[in-house]
């Protein structure tokens, strides 16, 4: 470690004791605020403390998944679905002790986040790890969750119940589990409280693959959620490969995704599908990146188009990607891209009909803590303002609220980092901190284009936020959460 830690200023600004260094581009942006400064000192402090040490950050990450994975092991209990998948036959439930069940996840979301913090510097400071060890490991980390009961939500049930609604021949876009499935149905019972009587918000790409896994498990709603599970750990894993081979820098790469403890305990434990969005996001960021003519810029729209079939978010990349086309003034290739985009999701959506808008329309309107439109919505409360119309001013500011805080990011970026990579994690950053309703797995997408973006100090930002998220709202979906 000694000679590791002689190394200059990495990808997050730290430097050794002493060590005078040419100011790097990230160092150059904007004067850092007072916020900015404390969080830089206990940084720079934690950052050559013991945690720096690789050992002892990958054992802090190993124990903090490996206590996430014992409360799936231990379920059903307050933080996991009421359901046993195979490697969660093997120990008593937790369901009579939920403040054990409570206190080993939100500590494992801790260790996670300061294994992952631990791991960042140490990279910074030289150490550099065989990426596809990493990925390795990290695949065999993945096959066992995918068999633990998922941990912190119950988004992956609903998944479930959607995918049922729709192999029996119902609509999910205008059937909810509770009224097409009945109460006495295992799928009903697994979804959470919230989510009961709400028909699908995903698209129609999503549907397909809940549907796929519904035919399989048919009556059995525990083969069809493990099928899910397995589904998305791979599509998780095949991204990690993915950045492996086409990052400038793939063991950062793959520390920030397929390695990341958060992301493992966050997407793979918890099942989520914004990890399919996060894989159609790279794959149109590094085609765009690397196809400039008339079929890249096909391609690139249809990945975009893909993305929105899976959730409505991924029009982000669509944004980002746009951004520094008007900048550059390439009209046509904007133009071209938006429309091939329009014309996949114009597709998608002949097949499930204009209800499949209906409830996605309608979750723009939701607002939750810790929003800070939740505050916004309290206070109009308090003064007696009608809440539809609280609800129509909130849906009509925080889109423009998210533009501003995406231009603040964009600006604190280097600008000799790809427009194309900065642009679109701006964004999908800037959306997590304004959306109305935000859950610590929206940061996928936010974390997948941030592995393609070095040297810069939103990295702590986004681990801090992620873990915040996940801190504030975690559980198997029983009960009801605060609106």
């Amino acid at each position: 470690m000694t000679q590791l830690r002689t190394h200059a200023a990495g990808s997050d600004g730290i430097k050794p004791p002493g060590q005078p260094v040419a100011l790097a581009p990230a160092a150059r942006e904007s004067p850092a605020g007072p916020i900015e400064r404390v969080m830089s000192t206990v940084i720079r402090k934690l950052a050559w403390s013991k945690l720096s040490n690789p050992a002892v950050a990958v054992t802090v990450s190993g124990v903090g998944l490996l206590l996430g994975m014992l409360v799936g092991a231990t379920a059903p209990n307050t933080e996991t679905l009421p359901v046993k998948l195979p490697l969660s036959r093997f120990l008593p439930s937790l369901g009579h002790d939920n403040a054990v069940a409570m206190a080993l996840l939100y500590t494992a979301a801790i260790l996670a986040c300061l294994g992952l913090a631990g791991m960042l510097w140490a990279h910074s400071q030289g150490w550099r790890p065989d990426p596809k060890r990493l990925l390795l490991v990290s695949a065999g980390i993945v096959a066992v969750m995918v068999s633990v009961t998922p941990v912190g939500s119950s988004d992956i049930a609903s998944y479930a119940a959607y995918g049922r609604i729709a192999a029996l021949g119902g609509n999910p876009y205008t059937n909810n589990p509770a009224a097409f499935l009945g109460s006495a149905s295992p799928y009903t019972h697994v979804v959470g409280v919230v989510w009961k009587g709400q028909p699908s918000v995903y698209g129609p790409i999503a549907t397909a693959v809940q549907w796929f896994a519904a035919w399989v498990g048919g009556s059995s709603v525990t083969t069809t959620i493990w099928l899910l599970m397995i589904i998305n750990g791979a599509v998780f894993i095949g991204l990690g490969f993915l950045l492996l081979k086409t990052s400038d820098d793939p063991t950062r790469a793959t520390l920030f995704w397929a390695a990341n403890p958060v992301l493992l305990l966050e997407l793979v434990a918890g099942g989520q599908i914004d990890t399919f969005v996060a894989a159609a996001a790279i794959c149109a960021i590094q085609v765009a990146r690397r196809f400039s003519g008339k079929w890249g810029d096909v391609a690139v729209g249809l990945l975009i188009g893909l993305g929105c079939g899976i959730k409505v978010n991924a029009v982000l990349i669509g944004l980002g990607l746009a951004w520094p086309l008007l900048l550059r003034r390439e009209w046509v290739r904007a133009v071209r891209i938006a429309a091939v985009a329009l014309a996949t999701v114009a597709v998608e959506y002949s097949f499930a009909g204009l209800d499949a808008l209906k409830p996605m329309i309608g979750g723009t309107r939701w607002v939750i803590m810790p929003s800070p439109w939740r505050l916004f919505q309290m206070a109009a409360e308090a003064l007696g303002v009608h809440e539809a119309t609280t609800s129509i001013v909130i849906t009509c500011l925080w889109p423009i609220a998210m533009l501003i805080v995406a231009w603040l990011i964009y600006q604190r970026i280097s600008s000799d980092q790809p427009r194309e990579i900065v642009a679109p994690f701006a964004l999908a950053f800037a959306w997590v901190i304004v959306a109305p309703w935000v859950f610590a797995w929206y940061t996928a997408l936010a974390w997948a284009t941030l592995t393609l973006v070095p040297r810069n100090r939103m990295t702590r930002w986004l681990t801090i936020v992620t873990v915040f998220l996940a801190l504030w709202l975690s559980g198997g979906g029983q009960s009801l959460p605060g609106r």
